[in-house]
């Protein structure tokens, strides 16, 4: 039985790309739909949250999630990737490394369990997902084109530093284009700098993420409503001030 988007609770962005904007921390989920293939942008901040995301993909897109894309290592984005089982996980080029977030036995998963914690996350939850949190196997270095099929296209792009030293933005080609943004941009609150964000370089990252979008684009931020080229312009010189960066 086919359902819309609106019907599963999530907005339409485009023909085949929608979100959903979680409760809790007012997260978005993002998802691309092709003729072969379907790509989920950030899983949630739990492994329920990540079976709610999974099975509701499934019904939109009527087959599994195949590829997921995980914008940044911060615990309300990751920690349902693990209820992806099969995916083809990508994020930003070091991720996956010996001291990354996400290394298997490493103490950044204990990190991310702390801080979900110290958010609000029932302990037993945090610690769940931090134990069962996937590896990411495909560092995206620059930039990479997934085929979803059906001439269904997205770009994954290190656009990164600047919210952490490891921020992926996903673009989905159309009219218009969809652009993913992570925590690059929040527009239900000030951007969030805690001590894994490189301030000196975020406003670059805006640079580079509206160089890839353009005029006409829909930005969705990590945190809040859809926004347009304009709002990222005046955040980036909003960044730039506050972290005295200049040009």
């Amino acid at each position: 039985m086919t359902v819309t988007w609106e019907e599963l609770g999530w907005e339409r962005l485009a023909e085949g790309v929608g979100r959903c904007r979680l409760p809790g921390w007012d997260c978005t989920t993002g998802l691309v739909l092709g003729a072969d293939a379907a790509l989920m942008v950030d899983a949630g901040s739990s492994l329920a949250e990540g079976v709610r995301l999974r099975e509701a993909a499934r019904r939109l897109a009527g087959r599994h999630v195949t590829h997921l894309a995980l914008t940044h290592p911060h615990f309300d984005h990751v920690f349902g990737a693990a209820a992806f089982a099969g995916a083809e996980v990508y994020g930003a080029h070091g991720t996956s490394g010996a001291g990354a977030l996400f290394a298997p036995g490493g103490q950044g998963r204990e990190a991310l369990r702390a801080d979900a914690v110290a958010e609000g996350l029932e302990a037993g939850a945090a610690r769940e997902a931090a134990d069962a949190l996937v590896p990411v196997r495909h560092e995206v270095g620059d930039a990479c084109v997934l085929d979803l099929g059906g001439g269904r296209r997205a770009l994954l792009a290190d656009v990164g530093p600047g919210h952490t030293g490891h921020d992926l933005a996903v673009l989905v080609p159309g009219s218009p284009n969809v652009l993913f943004c992570g925590d690059l941009v929040e527009e239900s609150g000030e951007p969030q700098a805690g001590p894994d964000a490189v301030p000196a370089r975020w406003p670059a990252a805006l640079d580079r993420m509206l160089e890839l979008g353009g005029a006409d684009a829909l930005y969705v931020p990590g945190h809040g409503a859809v926004v347009d080229a304009a709002f990222v312009r005046a955040q980036r010189d909003a960044l730039a001030a506050r972290f005295g960066v200049s040009r």
